[in-house]
């Protein structure tokens, strides 16, 4: 079982010391981390809680998901791999593609 945790609707107002400081009420948190726009630093409204063990992870995701949190209904689950996105390529495939043509 996984134990990291998808954490949506953030407030942009939350700081990773704010979710961490929320999900430790569950459970022993490893990591906390808020996924930010590169070239603002402002808050996408998301991030990815890692727990330390699956219980926990299930424990959170029962005490915080649709609770209120700065003013903001929280969306907990568990995270889901990250899948490749549909036409991106990295540069090794580009170049093999150039030779073959």
């Amino acid at each position: 079982m996984s134990n990291k945790l998808f954490v949506g609707n953030v407030s942009f107002r939350a700081s990773e010391d704010d979710l961490k400081d929320l999900f430790q009420k569950a459970g022993e948190v490893i990591s906390a981390k808020l996924v930010k726009d590169p070239a603002t630093g402002r808050s996408k409204g998301f991030g990815f809680i890692e727990m330390a063990n699956s219980a926990d992870a299930d424990k959170a995701i029962q005490m915080f998901n649709g609770t209120n949190f700065m003013e903001r209904n929280l969306v907990v689950d568990k995270a889901k791999p990250r899948q490749p996105q549909k036409g991106s390529r990295n540069f090794r495939q580009r170049s093999e593609r150039r030779r073959e043509a």
